[in-house]
């Protein structure tokens, strides 16, 4: 019997994937656009180093703490209502940091233009699992992919857009992004509610129970790691080549590369980490390009930069493996809407003291040491976090053991001693 939950026509779920898909491609553009222009924006607003890190770490802290009301949202209204919203509401953002004349302004813009960024990284996994519950390392794979391409298409266009632009131009290039915003939430305006779909059916596993699962914890770990070498990667990096030697433009497009690389690679890395037995490699192997990309950039910054960058590229896939992996540690969907966002909300509060620890350190010391000491630090926590995250096992059971085992102690803890 075909449940009420999934539509019954193919043309339903090709608007819920077109929906799913064009949503992925917005989640990033927003991040990404920022990195080649760091300088302009830091310059055009009158700021210092330290607070131009905050300028990078506030994207993450804003896909934490927005990111946990997700399920709350969507217990309430429709999801393709939220995620309409949400992509509207990252629109409006866009334009309001990009017309900023003050630094307090530009983060009211940017917290609101993370807003959509911030329920399609944590509802979009759910949605997967729902809709495609036999197709989960496709569907997590299309929408990687679309994710990366705009990232790809926001990083290697920021410099060209700023510089056609005249003065200011750094303006146009975190605006324009506006306009895939707007699109991306029609389809989900059209997508029909589903018959016999009420709030109870979105009941799921409480959040804070997730702590008591040692694979959950070890997956919001992993996340975080990764999700700080990406931000460190995205929001540094660039302005880093500018300081090594490099031009504006040369910077922006060695940071697309880096980008452009990963785009097939989400495309491929989820259908692989749906295999047991090849997460473990790919994790090592990640890692391996992880270490080789920093040194490089480290030791030989103006030597091969492309190689380096697409190194790191590499080591990046570990954000399409954790997508994965959070479909594959939970038994339903909405336990898996519960995983993702304790997963990703714990895990970029975890990220966000990256950038943001490397803006401190550059404008204390003045020098990028601090940043390569912590990337390489992290490589080494991420691999020990990803290899425990790889365990086959669902939070749902380890939860269910702990609850069963606390229940059992409670009366015998109660009971008199003879």
């Amino acid at each position: 019997m075909v449940s009420s939950d999934v539509p019954d026509h193919r043309r339903g779920l090709l608007l819920v994937g077109t929906a799913i898909v064009l949503t992925g491609l917005n989640l990033r553009t927003a991040v990404n656009s920022v990195g080649p222009v760091l300088q302009e924006i830091q310059s055009g607003l009158g700021i210092s180093s330290g607070l131009t890190g905050l300028v990078t770490s506030l994207p993450v802290i804003c896909f934490a703490v927005i990111g946990f009301s997700g399920p709350l949202l969507t217990a309430r209204f429709r999801d393709g209502h939220v995620l309409a919203g949400a992509l509207l509401a990252m629109a409006a953002g866009l334009v309001l940091r990009a017309v900023a004349g003050a630094f307090w302004l530009f983060v009211a813009g940017t917290v609101l233009a993370m807003v959509g960024g911030a329920l399609g990284n944590v509802l979009l996994p759910s949605l997967v699992k729902r809709y495609f519950p036999t197709r989960t390392g496709l569907l997590v794979g299309a929408y990687g992919t679309a994710m990366s391409a705009g990232g790809a298409v926001a990083s290697v266009s920021a410099a060209p857009i700023a510089r056609a632009a005249g003065d200011a131009g750094w303006r146009w290039t975190l605006a324009i992004w506006a306009v895939p915003a707007l699109l991306a939430a029609l389809p989900w305006l059209a997508v029909r509610p589903r018959a016999g779909t009420s709030r109870a059916t979105h009941a799921a596993l409480p959040m804070r129970s997730l702590l008591r699962s040692p694979t959950a914890v070890a997956l919001a770990a992993f996340f975080g790691l990764q999700a700080m070498q990406a931000y460190i990667i995205l929001g540094w990096t660039a302005q880093y080549l500018r300081d090594s030697g490099l031009d504006a433009a040369t910077a922006g497009l060695l940071l697309g590369v880096n980008t452009v690389v990963v785009v097939p690679l989400n495309a491929v890395v989820p259908p692989l980490s749906v295999r047991a037995r090849l997460q473990r490699p790919l994790l090592v192997l990640f890692a391996a390009c992880y270490v080789a990309g920093w040194l490089g950039l480290m030791l030989a910054p103006r030597t091969v930069p492309w190689l380096w960058m697409s190194l790191l590229a590499v080591g990046m896939s570990t954000f399409a493996m954790v997508l994965a992996l959070i479909g594959l540690r939970a038994r339903t969907p909405e336990t898996t809407a519960a995983l993702s966002t304790v997963v990703q909300g714990w895990g970029y509060v975890l990220a966000g003291a990256g950038p943001l620890l490397v803006g401190v350190l550059l404008g204390t010391t003045g020098s990028y040491t601090g940043m390569f000491v912590l990337a390489l630090g992290g490589v080494a926590a991420l691999t020990v976090t990803g290899w425990l995250a790889t365990r086959e096992r669902f939070v749902d059971d380890e939860v269910a053991a702990r609850d069963a085992a606390g229940a059992v102690r409670e009366p015998d803890a109660a009971s008199p001693r003879g």
